[in-house]
Formats: C-alpha cells, sequence, structure tokens
C-alpha cells in the first residue's frame, strides 16, 4: 500500500496534454496503472516515454500512447523509483537493470519525481551493504571489475534470473553491482566511475531529484528539492 500512496500522489503532478517519461520496477509499475486509470476515467490526453521493456509492456497494457525521445527530446515529467534515497535527495537506482535509460530519461525532463516507500530512506547511501549498479560493456567487464577491486569496492557481476549466464541490459550490456560501504561523498565516487573507460552509467543520481514522494501505510511523506 506504501508504494501504491506514493505513485498516487505522483501521478497527481501530470496535466493534460504532458509527455512523461515512465519508470521502471514496482513502484513505478502503480504509477503506470494510475496513469492508465486517469487516460481511461478522466479522457487524460498525455505520452509515455518508457525506460524499459517493463515499462513498455506495462504502458501498453494500460493503454498509454507511447512515443520517443527522437520525436519528444524534452519531456514535461519524469516518474520512477529508487532503491535508496538520502537526506539530500540523492539516489542509487538501477536493481532493476534500466539505470542507463532511467537516467537519459529523467535528465531528459523538466521535473523529475521519484516514488518510494519508507524501507528505501537512508542517511547515507550504501547503508545496509546496498551496491551501486554500473552499467558496463561487457568488453571491459573484467578489467572493470579488476579496477573498482583496486578502488575498494567488492564487485560481482550479476547473474541473470531464468537463464544462465550476465544478467543483459535493454542496451546489450551488462551490470556490476559494487559494494562500496557507506558513500561519504558520491559526487567524488561518480565522478571517478564515470572515468573509468566501458563503464556506460552508474546508478548514482546525484541532485536530479526534485520531487520525492515517500509513501507510508497511511498516506505520503513529500521532500521537495531546496
Amino acid at each position: 500500500m506504501a508504494k501504491k500512496n506514493a505513485a498516487l500522489k505522483a501521478v497527481k503532478h501530470i496535466k493534460e496534454g504532458f509527455v512523461v517519461g515512465l519508470g521502471s520496477g514496482s513502484t513505478a509499475a502503480y504509477a503506470i496503472e494510475e496513469i492508465g486509470n486517469r487516460i481511461r476515467h478522466e479522457g487524460l490526453s498525455i505520452f509515455g516515454v518508457p525506460t524499459s521493456y517493463q515499462a513498455f509492456m506495462l504502458a501498453v497494457k494500460h493503454k498509454i500512447p507511447i512515443t520517443t525521445l527522437e520525436e519528444h527530446p524534452r519531456l514535461d515529467l519524469t516518474i520512477d523509483g529508487a532503491d535508496q534515497i538520502d537526506k539530500d535527495l540523492n539516489l542509487i537506482k538501477g536493481m532493476g537493470g534500466a539505470l542507463l535509460r532511467e537516467k537519459i530519461v529523467a535528465s531528459a525532463s523538466k521535473k523529475f519525481v521519484v516514488i518510494a516507500d519508507e524501507s528505501k530512506k537512508v542517511k547515507v547511501l550504501g547503508e545496509n551493504n546496498h551496491p551501486v549498479p554500473l552499467e558496463v560493456v561487457p568488453f571491459a567487464a573484467k578489467p572493470i571489475m579488476l579496477k573498482l577491486k583496486e578502488m575498494g569496492g567488492t564487485p560481482i557481476l550479476r547473474e541473470g534470473k531464468g537463464k544462465v549466464g550476465p544478467t543483459i541490459t535493454d542496451n546489450g550490456n551488462v551490470i556490476i553491482d559494487v559494494n562500496f560501504g557507506l558513500i561519504e561523498s558520491p559526487s567524488k565516487l561518480e565522478s571517478v566511475l564515470r572515468n573509468l573507460p566501458g563503464i556506460v552509467e552508474t546508478g548514482l543520481f546525484l541532485k536530479m531529484a526534485d520531487v520525492v514522494h515517500i509513501g507510508t501505510a497511511s498516506g505520503t511523506e513529500t521532500i521537495e528539492k531546496e
């Protein structure tokens, strides 16, 4: 119920004629369902840009008209979930494997709305041994893992579920999940990671969220960027 409460609140940001980025994962799925409800019951006319094949299939199921960044390179709004959220609204995302497209869509949006339940709030990113997902070119996976170990990280190549071998993203890359412990300086870590050739994108979404709706059993808590 907490995730659904957050999604219900977030979908209220959407207005007639908006082009909306559709996030991936279980919390974003509630938002996609609710957008479909608004289209059906209110006659709301919008377009959606899915961030993954999962989001695309859900949008089709809920009869949300689909468009692309090619046609709409500037979006009005994106609604997406997060795996961890710190007090400065920095995020770790990507446990669903869609971090690259999620970051592209969020950065193309005038407003980035994040939805989550209370368990995703942390004082410091990396709490509870939470890893940072990295999307990596397969050719570079082994050298990148060695460099991550030299940096003090514990990298694991994400394995596919229901198939043998690594998880392959919608972009044909692999995911490496890296535990860095508590991340005292997310911006410094992001800078170092982005300079390693072969890392296409990181799951650190820093200073990107404009509004965060934290769902609870009884309602929502809203935090806005200062």
